[in-house]
């Protein structure tokens, strides 16, 4: 039983690439995923501008992330959400390194844990983060001193 649970955990951590997507930059700070028509805020939570150059890239606690995500307007959408962790998973690119993410639709994403919507199921007081140095996923504690990074979705 253990093998089985390992070679699943380790399939699903390894198999990015397979839903890398074709990318559309929308030119109004959001990007379409061509191949799951997710739509994507393109400048993490703090950042904005051209390149995601303007301010500065900001951290905060799961709790938070949801609530700005509920209630981010951007592109003339109110439906944003806090991705879950198979789609932040998605846009994480494992042929390049820190970022792992294609930074020419994405640019200025720190190589650093951002965080999905998705709870643990053996302990709902933990979330999965995918973090963007390698492209992996994992799981921490929703503890409100915990602060990671955000970008959020909109779609299916």
């Amino acid at each position: 039983m253990r093998i089985k649970i390992f070679a699943l955990l380790t399939s699903f951590l390894c198999t990015t690439a397979a839903f890398a997507g074709s990318f559309k930059d929308n030119g109004n700070g959001i990007v379409t995923d061509q191949t799951t028509n997710l739509m994507w805020q393109q400048c993490p939570y703090g950042l904005s501008g051209a390149g995601c150059a303007t301010a500065t890239s900001s951290q905060i606690t799961w709790d938070n992330s949801i609530v700005y995500c509920e209630g981010l307007l951007l592109g003339g959408y109110k439906d944003w959400r806090l991705p879950n962790v198979k789609e932040l998973k998605s846009i994480a690119e494992i042929t390049t390194y820190g970022p792992a993410i294609d930074t020419t639709y994405f640019p200025n994403t720190a190589s650093e844990n951002y965080w999905s919507s998705t709870s643990c199921a053996r302990n709902t007081t933990f979330a999965w983060y995918v973090n963007f140095n390698e492209g992996y996923a994992w799981n921490t504690s929703k503890t409100n001193i915990l602060t990671y990074h955000v970008r959020c979705v909109r779609g299916q």
